[in-house]
């Protein structure tokens, strides 16, 4: 096989899976229960994913100009700001704890 070959092989298997779920439960609703969990999937693997970032590097951790970033990010949505100011106050606070310490 080619490589152009595995490309279009793995998409269409990807489409056929990704079809296959509401085609087979098409009707199918969970429970209650299952939908209070499955709102909170989103939140913890996005938390675990940002803390995995910020936290480590190379398998190692290590604590850098990152967590200032974070902990910026955190005030800014604790204060309520919208969503811009907390992406630009995080890369701000970055940046500048970075050109401070070196």
């Amino acid at each position: 096989m080619t490589g152009w070959s595995v490309v279009i092989f793995l998409g269409v298997a990807s489409i056929v899976i990704k079809a296959a779920g509401p085609v087979l439960l098409g009707g199918w609703t969970p429970p209650d229960w299952a939908k209070r969990v499955l709102v909170l999937v989103s939140p913890v693997v996005l938390a675990a994913l940002v803390a995995v970032s910020v936290f480590s590097s190379g398998g190692h951790y290590l604590i850098d100009t990152k967590v200032i970033g974070l902990g910026a990010a955190i005030v800014a949505l604790l204060m309520r700001a919208p969503l811009v100011v907390v992406v630009i106050s995080a890369v701000a606070a970055s940046v500048v704890a970075r050109a401070v310490l070196g």
